[in-house]
């Protein structure tokens, strides 16, 4: 385990040009996440909750301030470094799950392991047993156009969890399910978060799922605020 935090922002600040001007996202963040341990942001639609998630998981970088990660500043990384760290260390889970669906699920959840490197067979043993781990094994050669929404979400994380990788970010992977599913989907998360010791950071409209996390904060016009009840 680093002696580092996973995530230390320092003073993030994300701003867009518009057409009246700049449009300030994020202002002046500050943000540490352990390892292991679970963040919810909440906040209303348009308050850079997913800006936020992006300059996480390096889909976007800071107009200001500095990004760290596990002590290495992301700031300095080039597109080649980053798109490394994506692939290995950082999960993604979207509000829509973004499979291919030309794909069965065996192949969608392979697809990390397939980029990185991975033989074939390699990449298809691990999906396999990440199947396993998120119930999907009896839907592995299934087109996943034939799969329910609960199930798309739980393909959408097994590929996310496909490498093992120090964080997962979820974009509202509860926003488009019904609230039974949307319970089963969340649970799924904070046993796979005990189990693999793997962080997560939540980005949810989801008040139960939000209130379930070790940590909560609000974004509010661009800043972060942390909720202690």
């Amino acid at each position: 385990m680093s002696n580092f935090p996973l995530y230390d922002l320092r003073g993030v600040g994300k701003e867009y040009p518009g057409p009246s001007g700049t449009i300030q996202i994020l202002k002046d963040l500050n943000l540490r996440v352990e390892e292991g341990e679970s963040v919810a942001v909440v906040g209303a639609s348009g308050a850079g909750k997913s800006t936020l998630l992006h300059v996480l998981g390096t889909l976007d970088t800071a107009t200001s301030g500095e990004v760290f990660f596990r002590g290495e500043n992301l700031n300095v990384f080039g597109e080649e470094a980053r798109a490394r760290l994506r692939n290995k260390e950082i999960g993604f889970v979207f509000q829509f799950h973004h499979l291919l669906p030309e794909f069965t699920t065996l192949e969608n959840i392979a697809m990390p392991g397939l980029i990185a490197g991975m033989s074939k067979a390699k990449a298809l043993a691990r999906a396999s047993e990440v199947l396993d781990l998120t119930g999907l094994s009896q839907r592995s050669s299934h087109k996943v156009t034939t799969l329910s929404g609960g199930e798309r979400q739980r393909a959408a994380i097994a590929r996310a969890i496909m490498l093992k990788p120090q964080v997962l970010l979820a974009d509202e992977p509860t926003g488009n399910l019904d609230e039974k599913t949307g319970e089963r989907i969340a649970r799924l998360l904070f046993d796979l978060n005990e189990e693999l010791g793997m962080a997560m950071v939540v980005v949810t409209h989801n008040v139960e799922l939000a209130r379930q996390m070790g940590r909560r904060f609000e974004l509010r016009s661009g800043e972060l605020y942390e909720q202690t009840c």
